[in-house]
This record gives structure tokens, C-alpha cells and sequence, in this order.
């Protein structure tokens, strides 16, 4: 088994360089009982200044970097004044009283790094336009590029909703059925198809799946059945290929903090959790190469017993021969052996090496 301490953080980046496409979508409801609040998650989001009117407390964030676009998009009838974010957070902390108010839904979305930026930035636009605008919410996009020590693939956006009805004068209800879990599953579902039609109209072949890990391993399992018993060996090996890469866990979010502790050193919960998660998965993966090879050997040695069968009998396809003239096994090279078993001689399962570290 493989030990944790040899999966530093760092080899996050080496880790997603091995998957083709990137889907993430992800909505969490910030909160007062969490000790959270809507001016601060905003500011720094949007990287800008708001002061929280009802705490008084100013949220300096006018000089972070990486804020590649922020706008407000709400819709046709919202008030002039609520397409300003300090006005807007301010009137949704004021219009929650409680201790434990929701402030506000907030969701992540990891662009597609085979987009330029104005593709990207129409993707963003599109979709919250239709899931959730067009709903009643306003929405606060920020566009994120990717950190300078992380993985330069991840371009994403944060996209801060608000929870209640639109009014002349401000917010009204709160609309409970934003918070059904179909709604959710929904949005998760359209992001996918509003990814994968944006690179089919650029040309790209890349694709993403909302489905679980899981999901997709059953799915590609049932297909490569399908084309063995269609004859067609060579699709059943793709999708045997495929459900071999989804047999493992979810590699765990780190977070913002815990990802700026660890890269200067400090080991986080968060960071041991991803680093017990990908250690599992090169476990598994292990077990499967032992496997496979323990398959292989079983093969030579069938190849083996039928070499030997055919020198004892002295002839081949029915016509005798010498028995000196049929190939003898033990004539093979270790390296020949494994060159006609079509395997590598190189390391498997090797550990990890430490480059700098990068973080997604």
C-alpha cells in the first residue's frame, strides 16, 4: 500500500493532467451560522471593496489578482439600483434577520481550458442567463484564472445568487423551490450539455459527464458487454479501458485556505483527505496492474504447455517435422516475452515525483 506521506500536494497538478475533460458543478448556501456573510463572499470574489453596512466592517479585496471578468446579471424588471454589488450585498444582509439567515446560493463552475476567454465568457453568460435569471435571481459572476502555482487548466467562475423574489422596492419572498434537489440536478445536468455544445461548435472532441464516478464506470461496463457479444472486440477494450479509469474515488476539494496553508507547508484535514484519497486510487489501480500481469503469466505458461505439446508430437498443422525444428519456448528472452505479452518493461505504479507546487 501505497503511504500517504509520499503524495504531497503538489502532485494534485500531475493528478489532473491525466483526465480529459474537467466537469464541476458545485452550489453551497453561504450563511450567517457559518460565520459568513454575502458583502464579504462578494468582495472577494469580485476582488473589490464593499463596506458591510450593517456590521460596518470593510472587505478589502481590491488588490487580489486572478479576477479575469466580473459583472451582475439579473432580470429585465430589477431596480437600477441593485446592478451595483455593493448596493446589492447590502440590501440582502439587511434584508435577513436572523442569526442564522442563508444569504445567498452559491455556485462553482470549472470553465473549459480548450475555450479562449471571450468562448468562455459566453458559456458563463448563456447558461446562467437561462438557469437562473430567467428564474428571478440575480446573479454576481466572477471568472477566475487559474492560480500562477496551480494547474493552469483551471479557469472557472463563481456565480453568487440571491434567495429571494424581486420587488419595485427591493426583495420580497424568499422562493423555496430554488431549493429542490431536482433543481439542482437539473442545473448539474444543463451545465453538461452547455459544456459539451460549446466545444462541439469550436471543434473540439473533449466531453464532460455529471454523472458520479460510479455511474459512469456501470455505463461503460455494460457497453463493452454490449460490443463483445456484438463481436466488436475492439470498442468492448475502449470501454474496458474506460471503466477501468472510473474505478476510483473522487478526488476531494481542498479549498482556498486550506490549499494556502498547504503550500507553505502546513498539512490541513483537507489536504490529508485528498492525500488519502489519491493514495486508495493508486492502490486500486496497483491491485488491477497485479492482476493483469498475474493474467498474463497464465497465458505464457498456456503458450509454453502447447510449445511443449508440439515437440513431443513432433509435428505442426499436421504435416511431421522434426522435433528439433518446432520452436522451443525457453529459446525466448525475458525481453522477447514480454514484447509478445505486449507489456512494458518500465515501472508501474511508480510513486510520485515532487515537482513545485501547483494546486487546482
Amino acid at each position: 500500500m501505497l503511504s500517504t506521506s509520499v503524495l504531497p500536494l503538489n502532485h494534485m497538478d500531475d493528478e489532473r493532467r491525466r483526465t480529459i475533460a474537467i466537469y464541476r458543478f458545485s452550489a453551497q448556501i453561504i450563511s450567517r451560522s457559518a460565520g459568513r456573510s454575502a458583502t464579504a463572499a462578494a468582495a472577494y470574489r469580485a476582488g473589490v471593496l464593499i463596506e458591510d453596512r450593517r456590521t460596518g466592517q470593510v472587505h478589502d479585496y481590491d488588490r487580489r489578482s486572478g479576477v479575469v471578468h466580473a459583472e451582475i446579471m439579473a432580470p429585465e424588471a430589477t431596480p437600477a439600483w441593485m446592478m451595483d454589488r455593493t448596493a446589492l450585498w447590502n440590501a440582502v444582509e439587511i434584508a435577513e434577520k436572523r442569526r442564522d439567515a442563508q444569504l445567498s446560493r452559491e455556485v462553482q463552475l470549472a470553465l473549459p481550458h480548450e475555450l479562449d476567454a471571450a468562448q468562455r465568457l459566453s458559456l458563463v453568460r448563456d447558461y446562467v442567463r437561462q438557469a437562473f435569471v430567467v428564474r428571478g435571481m440575480i446573479a454576481d459572476i466572477a471568472i477566475h484564472a487559474p492560480h500562477r502555482q496551480g494547474d493552469d487548466r483551471n479557469h472557472h467562475v463563481h456565480v453568487m445568487l440571491t434567495m429571494r423574489e424581486i420587488t419595485a422596492d427591493g426583495f420580497g419572498k424568499k422562493d423555496r423551490t430554488w431549493n429542490d434537489t431536482s433543481l439542482i440536478e437539473h442545473w448539474r445536468e444543463t451545465w453538461q450539455e452547455a459544456v459539451n455544445h460549446a466545444l462541439e461548435r469550436v471543434g473540439h472532441a473533449t466531453r464532460v459527464d455529471h454523472r458520479s464516478l460510479e455511474e459512469q464506470r456501470l455505463d461503460a461496463q455494460e457497453k463493452a458487454e454490449k460490443a463483445r457479444s456484438a463481436n466488436d472486440n475492439e470498442q468492448a477494450r475502449v470501454f474496458d479501458l474506460a471503466a477501468i479509469r472510473l474505478d476510483r474515488d473522487p478526488q476531494p476539494k481542498i479549498g482556498h485556505i486550506a490549499t494556502a496553508l498547504e503550500r507553505r507547508g502546513e498539512q490541513t484535514e483537507r489536504g490529508n483527505l485528498w492525500r488519502d484519497v489519491v493514495a486508495r486510487n493508486f492502490d486500486r489501480f496497483g491491485a488491477w496492474i497485479i492482476l493483469q500481469r498475474a493474467r498474463l503469466d497464465a497465458l505464457w505458461r498456456r503458450f509454453e504447455g502447447a510449445v511443449e505439446r508440439l515437440q513431443e508430437r513432433g509435428f505442426e498443422d499436421g504435416q511431421e517435422r522434426p522435433a528439433q525444428d518446432i520452436p522451443s519456448s525457453s529459446r525466448f528472452t525475458p525481453e522477447q516475452r514480454d514484447r509478445l505479452l505486449g507489456r512494458s518493461k518500465g515501472r508501474t505504479g511508480a510513486r510520485p515525483r515532487e515537482k513545485d507546487d501547483r494546486e487546482r
